[in-house]
């Protein structure tokens, strides 16, 4: 069944869905009305030899030059291709598809002056998989993400390259393969396609959905170190989160005991400790603040996608034509740069976590570096050194984007949001924080091992579950091995969500 869009009531599943899953999309009959409207008073104020910016004038610093009514075709096609100026590597695939998703549910909603059929060749493309090859580097998301969009765009004048069917066409043949027709663009309609902030959002609206995930497999991970370091659950009582009153924190905390719930390594008690060091006994503090900041970046994504974001503005029943700044990127710049920080800080306590396993000084008794064979083998030594250096480097990618600003276009745009570099630099810790965090799933099953059948078997049910799940891939380390393949195998296992969901075939559905 479609996904039907109207550009007012738009998910983020639904954007993975159509982003990730292929799901098609429909136009409501309600936003094809609402779009040829406003088509419409376009097309009469041209009719009427009307003054509007993106209409009848030049662009940025040129806004004060006029283009009569024969240059306007001309007008359109010269602003896409003179702005395909973004460089680097291709955009993936679901990014591109998230892109061309939330621009036909900006323009959906009838305030952009775009012609309906121009709209439906962009939804033709994207149902029948005709994806722009879209370099990911060039925007500064101020006028909206005018260069990558353009590469969009290239795409549906028949210009640029297309993957298609798993190949890498030129746009018209692979337009022709899917049998859709190129569009020659109307007056206001290249302003219409890159005037936003939809290559932002697609990027970051990704990275938010596997964050989220990330989160639950974050506290998965911490109940697996609990386990072989013989933590005490008591730290994770519910009176001591709710008198605090944070929602992630109750939220990690609830999800801790029902993970742990029925171990015998970890206990409530530990007559031989008082308490448990920070990066244990405070993982629902830090991580239920990082769930807290990723539910304030679900919530201004949703606003966005249902945003119009491009300029100039119509508004055919007030008869107005307005220019404004929607296109400007700072909401979703400082939302991806919250998201940046919380996603680092996963992968910062669990490097913490990594450290204790393999430590003989701070490891309750475990072989140090978690080998059995210490001088000949080296055994986690290294695993650790590995996930220090992309927590360090995450440090370098959370530094705010939406703190810098250069000026363009002559000083008229001369505040800019960087919006898309947080979007893009906030996949980069994603990426890293997804390895770190594999890194100590890799040692804490490493741990439990060295613990015995004694600690296997103390194994809550929810723990043991993951325990089994890591086993039918990886084997302990008995002896010194290629850690980088492991390594990699427990990367894959978290970014397909398999370790969250090994946890939930026994607790349900987590918070």
């Amino acid at each position: 069944m479609a996904i039907v869009i109207d550009g007012q009531n738009l998910t983020v599943d639904e954007v993975i869905r159509v982003a990730r899953k292929g799901e098609p999309v429909e136009l409501s009959l309600e936003a094809r009305a609402a779009v040829k409207k406003a088509r419409d008073y376009v097309d009469k104020k041209l009719e009427e030899g009307a003054v509007i910016y993106g209409l009848t004038t030049g662009f940025g610093k040129f806004s004060d030059t006029l283009i009569s009514k024969e240059e306007t075709a001309d007008l359109q096609r010269n602003l896409i291709i003179s702005h395909t100026c973004a460089m680097g590597d291709m955009l993936p695939k679901e990014a591109v598809r998230a892109v061309m998703l939330l621009r036909c549910n900006a323009l959906a909603r009838g305030n952009s002056g775009i012609r309906p059929q121009t709209l439906d060749t962009l939804l033709s493309m994207l149902n029948q998989g005709v994806h722009p090859q879209i370099p990911e580097k060039g925007s500064l998301g101020a006028s909206g993400d005018l260069a990558p969009l353009s590469h969009m765009v290239l795409t549906l004048i028949g210009e640029g390259q297309a993957e298609y069917q798993g190949q890498i066409l030129p746009s018209r043949e692979a337009m022709k393969l899917a049998g859709i027709q190129p569009v020659e663009l109307a007056a206001k309609e290249g302003l219409a396609l890159i005037n936003g902030t939809q290559v932002m959002t697609a990027i970051g609206i990704n990275v938010l959905w596997d964050a989220q995930n990330l989160a639950r497999t974050a506290d998965i991970t911490a109940a697996m170190t609990a386990e072989a370091l013989r933590g005490i659950k008591k730290a994770y009582d519910p009176k001591v989160h709710q008198v605090r009153g944070h929602q992630g924190q109750q939220d990690s905390a609830a999800n801790l005991l029902l993970l742990l719930e029925g171990s015998r390594n970890a206990k409530v008690v530990n007559p031989n400790k008082v308490q448990d060091p920070y990066s244990l006994r405070c993982v629902p503090q830090i991580h239920g603040a990082s769930r807290d900041a990723i539910e304030y970046v679900y919530e201004a994504v949703t606003r966005e996608i249902n945003a119009v974001t491009d300029n100039p503005l119509i508004f055919p029943d007030e008869d107005e034509v307005i220019s404004g700044g929607n296109f400007h990127g700072q909401p979703m710049a400082l939302a991806f740069d919250f998201l940046k920080m919380a996603i680092s800080e996963f992968a910062s306590v669990s490097e913490r976590r990594s450290e204790r396993l393999i430590n003989p000084q701070l490891s309750e008794g475990l072989a140090p570096f978690l080998t059995k064979h210490g001088g000949v083998c080296s055994g986690f030594m290294i695993a650790q050194y590995a996930a220090a250096s992309m927590v360090s480097e995450n440090k370098i990618y959370a530094h705010p984007a939406c703190v810098d600003s250069i000026p363009s276009s002559g000083n008229q745009e001369d505040h800019v949001s960087m919006g898309t570099t947080a979007a893009r630099t906030a996949a980069m810790i994603l990426d890293n924080a997804q390895k770190v965090l594999g890194i100590e799933l890799f040692a804490a099953s490493q741990g439990i091992w060295l613990r015995g059948e004694r600690g296997i078997a103390g194994l809550a049910p929810a723990t043991r579950s993951v325990y089994d799940h890591i086993r039918k891939t990886v084997d302990p380390v008995d002896r010194d091995v290629i850690m980088h393949d492991e390594l990699v195998k427990f990367d894959e296992m978290i970014k397909k969500n398999e370790i969250a969901e090994a946890a939930e075939r026994i607790t349900g559905p987590l918070r």
